[in-house]
This record gives structure tokens, sequence and C-alpha cells, in this order.
């Protein structure tokens, strides 16, 4: 288990060195720099810093997991963007091996952060992209006839869980997008269903992977019928 310090470190040298290609801002005195260096992470390098290959993997788990817990905390939890860093850097130290998959796997394999940064794939993301697995996105965003399974309920309104629930809509049932105007019509089980947008947008799907390949043959607006 590597210290909270040293992550933040290797963290930084992560988005400086490998991400921007720029020179590592970090002060070489500092202590927990040092502990890094101590440790074989980091080396120096023209008057600066730079990544060993063990600090390399160890930073890139770190943002990893960083950028995962960002995603959970907008995507699942409905915590602002704007307070969102703070709360990851604190998330992402108990985030261990495993449990960032996990993580990973109800969001779909994410590959951007809420602030367009790149996640690190996983083994995880490997082997779902191998799998054709799909992404996760709301059912307001889907395609007409798209079908997938229902990931998670962004929402914490009672009034709004209590209807989806009254609908059968819950994490692992399948879900069928039948149209999106003028209101959002779908299939879950043997029920056809009526939402509004509002609705409709705190509905995340697992789609199909042809689901995917129709989206991105440009396969919608939000008038279809």
């Amino acid at each position: 288990m590597i210290d909270p310090r040293i992550e933040e470190v290797l963290e930084s040298l992560y988005e400086s060195e490998v991400e921007q290609g720029r020179p590592s801002p970090l002060d070489a005195a500092a202590e927990p720099v040092r502990l890094a260096c101590e440790a074989g992470l980091t080396a120096a390098c023209g008057g600066g810093l730079r990544l060993t290959e063990p600090g390399r993997a160890a930073a890139r788990d770190v943002v990893r997991r960083h950028r995962l817990a960002e995603r959970l905390l907008v995507d699942v939890l409905d915590v602002a963007r704007e307070d969102v860093e703070e709360d990851a850097c604190q998330f992402e130290h108990i985030i261990r091996r495993g449990l960032d998959e996990k993580i990973c796997r109800l969001l779909g394999h994410p590959r951007m952060c809420p602030h367009g940064k790149p996640i690190p794939a996983g083994l995880c993301c490997q082997s779902a992209r191998a799998d054709a697995i799909r992404e996760v996105r709301p059912l307001a965003e889907g395609p007409i006839g798209g079908e997938g399974v229902v990931a998670y309920l962004s929402t914490r309104q009672r009034r709004d869980i209590q209807k989806l629930m009254a609908m059968g809509i819950l994490p692992g049932s399948r879900i069928r997008l039948i149209r999106r105007f003028p209101s959002y019509v779908f299939q879950v089980g043997y029920g056809q269903f009526t939402a509004d947008e509002s609705l409709a947008a705190v509905i995340y799907v697992h789609w199909k992977e042809d689901a995917n390949r129709e989206r991105g043959a440009g396969g919608g607006g939000n008038r279809e019928s």
C-alpha cells in the first residue's frame, strides 16, 4: 500500500510528464517527493523529476482510480462537478485493486472523466471490449429500438425512485427504447411505459453493441417517433 502523499506526487507527475509532456512542477525538496524517490518510484532527471518504470505503472493506477471516483461521484452519487475534485482525491486512496474494476464495470467502462480527461483502461476494460460489452448512457440518449440492461438510477429523489420501481426499473432489468417523442416510451419485461425527459435522463443503461454502432453512425436526435 503506497502512502497517500506519495500517490499525490505520482498523480501530478503522470499528468505533467505522460499526458502533457512537460517538466514536473514539483519541489524536489518536499518530503512526499523525497519519499517517492526513496521508494524507487521517481528519479532525478536534469534538475527535475521523472517517473521510473514501477512509478509510471503506479501513477497510472492512481490516475485511473481518481478519475473513476469522479465518474462514480458525478454519475451515481449526483455530486456537483464543482465539488467532485476534493471528494475524489480522498476517495481514490480507499479504492484498491479489484474494487476499481467493480466500479469500472458498474459505470460501463467509461473512457473520460467528468472533466474530459482520459481514464486509463484496466484489464476489465480490455476484456469488455473483446466481449463487445457496451458503454453506459442514459435512456434519454438511447437509439430508437435500442436494447440494454439497466445499470443504475442516477437520482436521490424519492418520488422518482418510487415511480421507477413501480415500472419494474431496477439495476439488471432488461429495457428497450421504443420512442422518444413526444415522450419516452420503453419496454421493461412485458409492459410498456412512458416517461418525460427528466425521468428518462436518470435511467442509465448498458446498451448493446449494435446500439452503440447506431449512435456512432449518427442514429438520432430527440424527435424520432
